[in-house]
């Protein structure tokens, strides 16, 4: 992987550049829909590059674990074959989703033990199998197996769980530097910043892991829970620390004007489910502010859903129309739905970089996260 950057803002710490990879090149700052299960809920693969305008997707090592399992994605020749995706793809490791099963796992130095959330059945997830499942989904970019800490956390289990994390990373490390890819491309592994929200502890972990010296970065145990402020500031402090000339992933992140914060800290990649999931409910985010389309009010509205939408679909359709498609629990509500957060996250990310060439990002992301906030 090759990554330049192209451009600086000189009032924040905001920067455009292009990712490149064996699927393709990525231009960051860039937001990766979440394809779950091999797939983004509600959206067609081709909706997905040609409407969304998608540079990268995120596969779920879990669920894809689960289910197709490996033996079908190798046979099938990995995840790009499989779904269809002929671009890049970044796979978590799997820690996220145990974390959140809290009820149902158990951490040792060896690795986690944990109850199918389908069928209850028994699993392990070390270092070492993690990464040989990602090297069987087939992602370009994969993440290192840590321990993501919840919110609120006691100081002392932060401090003993980011120990954790760096030796599990050294032997992630270690054992993907020992193996190749599957499928006759290189695959590049990403280290985890942990340290929930403690200051020295994040400062801590984030020498720890610019000092492994991989080709990119992640921040991962925000998001969960914390204010806001609380976010900005542990991400802040990483990246004063991370290697400027490497990218720096954001795991897990988050609402348009948390995407546009991050951004002026120095973050080049974010993922979250949030613009999906939240579309499925109804939710509708825009330039001017965010919606519910089951709100009565929109009953006998007949301007467009987003008559400044990058998608056809929004401008075309009234917001009384997508109301009565909830309303009645259409499948085609979820799709349009769907289909404009999505644009609108990768129309908004595709702005900031114009805005940080343009040399006025700190002033537009100020002007922009006003009103990205408001309840329409």
């Amino acid at each position: 992987m090759k990554f330049t950057i192209t451009d600086n803002d000189t009032l924040s710490e905001a920067r455009a550049g292009v990712m490149e990879t064996p699927h393709g090149k990525i231009e960051t700052p860039i937001f990766m829909p979440v394809g779950t299960l091999a797939t983004v809920k509600a959206v067609h693969i081709r909706e997905l590059e040609e409407v969304i305008k998608a540079q990268i997707i995120l596969g779920n090592t879990y669920h894809l674990y689960l289910r197709p399992g490996t033996a079908i994605l190798e046979k099938a020749g990995g995840l790009h074959r499989f779904n269809g995706w002929e671009k890049p793809i970044l796979t978590d490791s799997g820690g996220y989703q145990v974390y959140s099963l809290s009820q149902r796992r158990k951490i040792k130095e060896e690795g986690v033990t944990f109850s199918s959330h389908i069928d209850g059945s028994k699993h392990f997830f070390s270092p070492e199998n993690a990464m040989d499942i990602q090297r069987s989904i087939g992602g370009d970019l994969i993440m290192a197996f840590d321990e993501c800490t919840p919110y609120p956390c006691e100081y002392s289990y932060v401090k003993k769980s980011i120990g954790l994390t760096h030796r599990w990373l050294k032997r992630c490390c270690e054992h993907f530097d020992a193996g190749n890819g599957l499928y006759g491309y290189e695959q590049v592994l990403l280290p985890i910043v942990q340290g929930g929200t403690y200051k020295d502890l994040r400062v801590e972990s984030a020498k720890v892991i610019r000092d492994f010296d991989r080709e990119a970065n992640a921040i991962g145990g925000l998001s969960v829970g914390e204010p806001a402020p609380e976010m900005y500031e542990m991400t802040g402090i990483v990246c004063e620390i991370l290697p400027k000339e490497k990218p720096r992933y954001l795991m897990g992140v988050g609402t348009p004007s948390n995407i546009l914060e991050s951004i002026a800290l120095g973050i080049d990649m974010m993922d979250c489910v949030l613009p999906s999931r939240n579309a499925r409910h109804g939710l509708l985010y825009t330039a001017e502010g965010y919606m519910n389309m089951k709100n009565a009010k929109w009953k006998d509205d007949f301007s467009a859903i987003d008559e400044n939408s990058p998608t056809v679909t929004s401008r075309e359709h009234t917001k009384a129309y997508l109301h009565h498609l909830f309303k009645c629990k259409e499948f085609l509500a979820l799709q349009i739905a769907t289909l404009h957060n999505l644009s609108f996250y990768l129309w908004l990310v595709g702005e900031a970089r114009k805005h940080i060439r343009i040399g006025d990002y700190l002033s537009w992301k100020n002007m922009m996260v006003e009103k990205l906030d408001r309840k329409l």
